[in-house]
């Protein structure tokens, strides 16, 4: 059916009220796109090529705030260091965890629902009160954990305290948070065809055969998905090393973005600040890019012929 000339557009009032109405439905996200996503990004784009204490205006230096962050800035390092030690175990961790809990939500026992939904609900928790009770159940004096662990005779761990705890023990709290990941995992079990998991059981293949070669390789887009939003958001991690940790012990969890912040609220170094949001916009960007160019070695889609 061919398309109505503009003239006839223009002469139809009913498809022009219409095109109104929905170039009005759309401009809400479209303006906040503009002005709340794109502006401030311009605008981060330019401060990091000039010193802007806050306190006076903006002067332009063009890459200094690079170089510095490359050649002299100490804690830029270390902190990218602590960051991708974090993205590595909170990635694998995360996604081993949220695959067997979701696996085991898709099991056809009774109650499951409601299990589903209890397992939501620290999504649901604002992420400054799971910190703050986080940090009182990891309290090495009279916190639950360590008292349940010195009940069965193991002894008590200074979890917040030590360096060699204090960035694992915020994976963990990551990790229960996690309840997304699992939700999309499940979700991605419930599409594979039960006919191809009923085949492989006629064919004599154990359940854990079965998952390996029927479910696991028919669960990798899925897998890809999950995979690629995660490690995007750990290296986006900032409210539980904030509020727990606020980057101790001796700067073991001292993650980028707590670094950012101190730059720009502590120092007021708004123009630096800038710089290291755009390096790691542009880390991020890799790494999903990478993710992107190996995902046809490993990522298997229903009726794709290799």
């Amino acid at each position: 059916m061919a398309l109505p000339s503009r003239t006839t557009r223009h002469r139809d009032p009913t498809l022009w009220r219409r095109t109104v109405v929905g170039y009005a439905f759309i401009s809400p996200v479209v303006l906040g796109l503009i002005f709340w996503t794109f502006g401030p990004m311009l605008a981060s784009a330019f401060l990091s090529l000039t010193d802007y204490k806050l306190l006076k205006p903006p002067e332009l230096i063009g890459l200094d705030n690079f170089v510095e962050m490359f050649t002299k800035d100490k804690q830029f390092l270390n902190s990218l260091v602590v960051t991708v030690k974090y993205a590595v175990m909170y990635v694998v961790i995360g996604q081993i965890f949220a695959l067997s809990l979701a696996v085991l939500l898709t099991q056809k026992v009774r109650g499951i629902p409601l299990f589903r939904t209890l397992f939501y609900l620290p999504v649901v928790v604002p992420f400054v009160a799971s910190a703050l009770l986080w940090r009182y159940l990891f309290n090495k004096d009279f916190g639950p954990i360590n008292a349940f662990l010195e009940w069965i005779g193991v002894g008590g761990v200074n979890w917040l305290g030590s360096t060699d705890w204090a960035l694992f023990s915020l994976v963990l709290v990551s990790v229960w948070g996690g309840a997304v990941s699992t939700i999309i995992y499940v979700a991605g079990l419930q599409h594979i065809p039960e006919h191809l998991k009923e085949a492989a059981r006629i064919d004599g293949a154990s359940n854990r055969q079965s998952f390996r070669h029927v479910v696991l390789p028919l669960l990798t887009p899925t897998i890809f998905f999950s995979v690629v939003t995660t490690v995007i958001a750990s290296f986006q991690f900032f409210v539980p090393a904030y509020v727990m940790t606020a980057g101790g012990p001796a700067k073991s969890t001292y993650v980028y973005n707590l670094n950012l912040y101190d730059k720009a609220f502590k120092w007021l170094e708004m123009g630096y600040a800038s710089a290291m949001a755009w390096v790691m916009f542009a880390i991020i960007i890799v790494l999903t890019l990478l993710i992107f160019r190996t995902s046809n070695r490993w990522v298997h889609y229903e009726g794709e012929e290799r």
